[in-house]
């Protein structure tokens, strides 16, 4: 399939509510959208921002204090605009990489499209300033691909999860010493992130069995052979 031809299929999105999609997206031109450890971190803090319920109780008593500065009033005031999708959207996996990013989502309000244009629209504010550029910094739209199997679910949950290391040809066991930031810590360490929503995808496995553990469905190599062929042109 050609780039042009898969970009417009998976830019075509029919959001259904209650459904997994995988979302992914890359620089104009293939030119990098993180150039260094500040834009990964931005990135997702900003992830965090949206996913994670919005203490507005907090947020009020800062605005009404008499000790609180006035840059801490108007990051409050910030926050309390900005809009939550804590109780509509769980992401289940990130991936981050120089010119691109995938997210594995569940969404159970049809709130995809305000929540990508949130993230997106507040990135490219921060990138352009950061670096003094104007213009477009995303290729396109957002790609989608509605998730539809446990099995196709479980997939690009590896996918997404090997992309990291194995750009830097590291084999899983080894993913420790990629740069990039991933949600694999979450799964194989027990890292608690609060809004990265892993039972969607551990439910399915036995921690306590090595044979039958997220671990070593990550370090079977089969499985993601269909993933890799649709996003071929994509990370080519």
């Amino acid at each position: 399939m050609s780039e042009t031809s898969m970009a417009s299929k998976n830019s075509v999105k029919v959001n259904l509510p209650q459904a997994y999609y995988h979302i992914y997206n890359r620089g104009v031109e293939k030119r990098s959208i993180f150039l260094d450890d500040q834009d990964y971190s931005v990135f997702l803090s900003y992830l965090k921002t949206y996913l994670c319920p919005k203490d507005e109780n907090f947020l009020l008593s800062i605005l009404s204090s008499h000790e609180a500065t006035r840059e801490e009033k108007i990051e409050a005031q910030k926050l309390l605009n900005l809009k939550n999708y804590s109780d509509s959207i769980d992401l289940l996996a990130h991936a981050l990489m120089p010119n691109h990013f995938h997210l594995l989502i569940y969404q159970s309000k049809n709130v995809l499209d305000a929540f990508m244009n949130s993230l997106g629209t507040r990135y490219v504010m921060y990138f352009n300033k950061k670096y003094d550029r104007k213009g477009v910094l995303f290729q396109d739209v957002y790609k989608a691909v509605r998730i539809q199997s446990d099995d196709q679910l479980l997939s690009v949950s590896k996918y997404i999860h090997l992309n990291g290391p194995t750009s830097l040809n590291l084999p899983p066991h080894r993913y420790k010493e990629s740069k990039f930031p991933c949600s694999l810590h979450e799964y194989i360490e027990g890292k608690q992130t609060s809004w990265i929503k892993t039972n969607h995808i551990l439910n399915y496995f036995n921690a306590k069995n090595p044979s039958s553990s997220y671990r070593s469905f990550i370090l079977d190599e089969s499985k993601i052979d269909d993933i890799q062929d649709e996003l071929i042109d994509f990370e080519g």
